[in-house]
């Protein structure tokens, strides 16, 4: 019960870039259901750092059987406005563009070494 958060080491193609994470509970037929989730809005996506991304805050028990997913992409439309990855104001932007995003497990797998490096 209470604030619920998830660090996620994250690489964009693009400067600005959205992590969303979404905690569920698998039931033991495989349905999904929703606990919580949250948006971050990132500048500087393009460089491999590591956000907080903080959720909803939430009082739940998982079953005994259930499993927990999380689920981690770069946005939940149309939940969350798209982020259109130029810049431009959301609201009225006009041109969007496609990213490749790159998430790490964890500073050990960035595979360029980088956020071992922040440090």
């Amino acid at each position: 019960m209470g604030e619920v958060s998830a660090e996620i080491c994250f690489r964009s193609s693009l400067p600005k870039a959205d992590v969303f994470v979404r905690l569920c509970d698998v039931d033991e037929k495989g349905r999904s259901t929703n606990v919580c989730d949250g948006l971050i809005g990132l500048t500087g996506a393009d460089e491999t750092t590591c956000a907080t991304v903080r959720l909803w805050p939430t009082a739940y028990r998982f079953k005994r059987g259930h499993r927990i997913r999380v689920q981690v992409s770069s946005g939940a439309f149309p939940r969350c406005n798209r982020n259109p990855g130029t810049g431009e104001p959301r609201a009225t932007a006009v041109t969007l563009r496609a990213a490749d995003q790159q998430v790490f497990r964890d500073r050990a797998t960035d595979p360029a070494g980088l956020l071992n490096a922040r440090r």
